[in-house]
């Protein structure tokens, strides 16, 4: 493993001047990191966890590689000189998993027999195996970060069942860095736990906090043992609206653990949105903490909190930096922020802090030696933002880099000027959009029918979600490509063949209709961002999704429009290798918007409209050429809804809008389909509707069917719906039995006529091996099912 990016930050012509200032002289100033990145600069812990995964590497190297990136980590952020750097943050898969294994809470399917938990159990709950499948996985809060969601109830032996939080700060220790160990809250665990299966839906997970406290109590008597002087605990669900038995259980929590945090520094983190009033109020006044840490990025109105009275005894964490995002901090109206602040909570109690975990970020500018010169320079990915918080606890305490701030400034006046930004043309397009509803003038009833005519389809049809599995060989064609090692004509000659190996794969497994499995895609939202205006792209800007899984958000810098047809060529080349439908496939603009490193210098609604008028482009365009089923893409629909339920009318008013411009001027006999993918839809399932879709394919599976609850509760729906029939984020292969058991679920709450079959999600991540027999299965179940409903009648 290449370890040279530990100084990498300072090879950045940004930042050289400030660390050369820290580095070596060691000076701590009152600065923060909630968290960072864990899979490394060039993602090492991706490649480390697939190759032990695949039996290709032991459990020993996979620690070895894990145990470099955390001691690397560690060491960029004491040399650059933060004082409270977090350790406990790495992870092998999730944070929350981690929590579940030290509360020992393993759903009893695992067959763990107790003591420390090892790999095989670990990821076996993550991942699932060949037995048994994985728990359930959703977004965290509104981000696209996905974590384990814990299976409780009145049954769970609580029991201290992994070290790790311990064993991490000795580790960090041992280098000679003091570190704050980071533990998810015991009533934010419970808050985002469910009930395991065969629970009452209606348990109260809050009544299981008298049995894991003692557990937090263990490790914390062991942190203390340790030599631990600080302690954080993140308590992010205080950002939502909470009824008064959630705060009160706040209370009560943190007068429990009292006496066992008793000569530690307790420090409760929040982050993601403002804390409301009456949370505010819980927080301040819980017993046994030091100290508050408050996003101030996204949490503007909290600063009115904090203004209007703060402990006098408390430390106050201020998160100037903004964790989820990759903008160069504007630090002179930072430097104001905290000088207000320092006049209201004192010099000695105000602590520079980023406003999130920066695990939401891209992990170092360095690694983007190709990146246009003018946009990087409005740039800070995770590694300039540690040095962001120094800069700026060092201006704080009198020791101001003038030539650092300088260069701050002068990007920020950069960026305001640059006419790269700004296009009035697609600025009036997008505002014109504002006084118009923007629907199909038939209801989807009547567009069905005229489908079914054109389209022939049988009951429950079958299809997949879009994309077939990426082999290594397909990367290594877009690779030359790319670096222009292979030629055009050979490219295409390429991704055609293997465009017709999926059609030939999907015709003999009798699949209805048909997609072209993406083969000329890298990602579902950089590949459109690529060909359209006001993006910029990174060579190494990965962000963690979930377990190994890693995306390259594209950076939305500017005005967004289409200069050119972007999927027509590839589908219309599809559609002509079969009779079968074939369907266009695009991304839609609300997913684009939240799978981006976003522009903050503009309201994200009225960029979701540029894009959504790009997208209207292709959409008119692939309908023109011939192509009758067109697939846009919402799968981060639910992701950005905003955690305070004041906020969602607004959210769910553009968002729904953005998708509806998309489409509005199709033909009646255009099937429109949609697919959302892992988050809990059943409380916008009414916004949903308001899309006006043809077909919505959903995830289903891996959430033990909640979807389904919807509509058993009454909820009508009268377009095509997909709940996928499988879990596809897991290598394993149900039998036709178990899928045609959910579609028989399926069909207890849904319409016969409006019921499509599908998985839950595209299959990129998955072999052919898995592929092949799980979708042969699926077609079965369709079939048999088929046979049954007609024999019914």
């Amino acid at each position: 493993m290449d370890m040279k990016w530990i100084l990498g930050v300072v090879k950045s012509v940004k930042y050289v001047s400030i660390v050369r200032h820290f580095h070596g002289s060691k000076i701590t100033m009152a600065s923060h990191i909630v968290g960072y990145p864990r899979m490394g600069p060039k993602r090492e812990l991706k490649f480390a966890l697939e190759s032990f995964w695949d039996g290709k590497s032991s459990a020993e190297e996979l620690q070895k590689v894990a145990a470099n990136l955390r001691t690397s980590i560690w060491k960029q952020m004491a040399d650059t000189g933060i004082k409270y750097i977090p350790s406990n943050t790495f992870s092998y898969y999730d944070q929350v998993l981690d929590t579940t294994a030290m509360l020992g809470a393993v759903p009893p399917r695992y067959n763990w027999t107790g003591g420390e938990i090892g790999f095989d159990t670990y990821f076996s709950m993550a991942r699932g195996n060949a037995s048994v499948p994985a728990m359930e996985m959703t977004k965290w809060f509104d981000t696209n970060y996905h974590f384990i969601v814990p299976e409780l109830g009145p049954d769970v032996k609580f029991s201290y069942a992994s070290h790790k939080a311990v064993d991490e700060y000795k580790e960090a220790k041992s280098l000679g860095v003091d570190t704050v160990p980071v533990l998810i809250g015991p009533v934010t665990y419970l808050l985002l736990s469910k009930p395991a299966k065969g629970v009452e839906k209606t348990f109260p997970l809050l009544s299981l906090l008298g049995k894991i406290l003692p557990v937090y109590k263990e490790v914390i008597a062991e942190l203390k043992a340790a030599g631990a002087s600080w302690i954080q605990f993140d308590e992010p669900t205080l950002v939502k609206d909470l009824e008064s038995h959630q705060l009160e259980a706040f209370t009560k929590a943190y007068a429990e653990l009292e006496s066992s945090l008793s000569g530690l520094n307790v420090l409760i983190e929040t982050y993601f949105a403002d804390v409301p009033v009456d949370a505010f109020k819980t927080l301040t006044a819980l017993k046994g903490v030091s100290a508050f840490g408050f996003d101030l990025v996204r949490g503007t109105q909290t600063l009115d909190l904090i203004k209007g009275g703060f402990p006098s005894d408390k430390y106050l964490f201020a998160g100037v930096v903004d964790g989820r995002n990759i903008w160069a901090n504007d630090l002179a109206s930072s430097l104001s922020i905290l000088q207000t602040l320092e006049g209201i909570v004192g010099k000695d109690k105000l602590v520079v802090s980023t406003s999130t975990s920066l695990l939401h970020t891209a992990v170092d500018l360095v690694n983007e030696p190709k990146l246009d010169k003018e946009i990087k320079s409005w740039l800070a990915f995770a590694a300039q933002k540690v040095v962001e918080v120094n800069a700026l606890a060092k201006a704080l305490a009198g020791q101001k880099d003038e030539a650092f701030f300088s260069a701050n400034a002068e990007a920020q006046a950069s960026r305001k000027s640059s006419p790269r930004v700004n296009n009035d043309a697609v600025q009036k397009a997008a505002a014109a959009l504002k006084g118009s509803d923007h629907r199909r003038a038939t209801n989807v009833s009547a567009r069905l029918d005229a489908q079914q005519k054109k389209l022939n389809l049988p009951i429950l049809p079958t299809t997949t979600i879009g994309s077939f599995p990426q082999t290594i060989e397909l990367r290594r064609v877009r690779r030359e490509y790319k670096a222009k090692k292979i030629s055009e004509e050979e490219y295409v000659k390429a991704i055609k063949e293997e465009i017709n190996k999926v059609v030939k794969i999907q015709e003999e497994l009798d699949i209805d209709v048909l997609v072209h499995g993406e083969p000329e895609r890298n990602d579902m939202v950089e590949y459109f961002g690529e060909q359209l205006s006001g993006f910029a792209f990174t060579a190494n800007g990965w962000v963690q999704s979930y377990g190994s899984r890693c995306v390259k958000p594209p950076i939305i810098y500017g005005d967004v429009s289409r200069p050119k047809s972007m999927t027509v060529f590839w589908s219309t080349a599809a559609q002509s290798m079969t009779k079968r439908p074939m369907k266009g496939m695009l991304t839609g603009p609300v997913t684009i918007l939240n799978w981006s490193f976003v522009r903050n210098d503009q309201p994200r609604f009225e960029t979701c409209y540029q894009i959504a008028l790009a997208i209207k482009d292709e959409v008119e365009d692939l309908e023109k050429a011939g192509i009758t089923v067109i697939q846009i893409d919402e799968a981060a629909l639910r992701e950005g809804l905003p955690l305070r339920k004041s906020e969602h009318a607004f959210y769910l008013d553009w968002a729904v809008h953005s998708f509806r411009i998309t489409n509005v001027g199709v033909l009646d006999t255009t099937q429109i389909h949609t697919h959302m993918c892992y988050s809990n839809f059943n409380d916008i399932i009414h916004s949903i509707i308001d899309m006006d879709a043809d077909v919505i394919t959903i995830e289903n599976s891996r959430s033990d069917e909640k979807l389904l609850s919807v509509f058993r509760e009454g909820v009508k729906y009268g377009a095509g719906i997909g709940p996928g029939v499988y879990d596809i984020h897991s290598p394993r292969i149900p039998s036709t039995e178990e899928i045609a058991d959910r579609i028989n679920k399926m069909l207890a709450v849904l319409e016969t006529n409006i019921l499509w079959v599908n998985p839950d999600c595209g299959l990129k991540t998955r072999k052919y091996t898995e592929v092949k027999p799980a979708l042969q299965n699926m077609v079965a179940a369709a079939k048999q099912l088929r046979t049954q409903l007609a024999s019914a009648k």
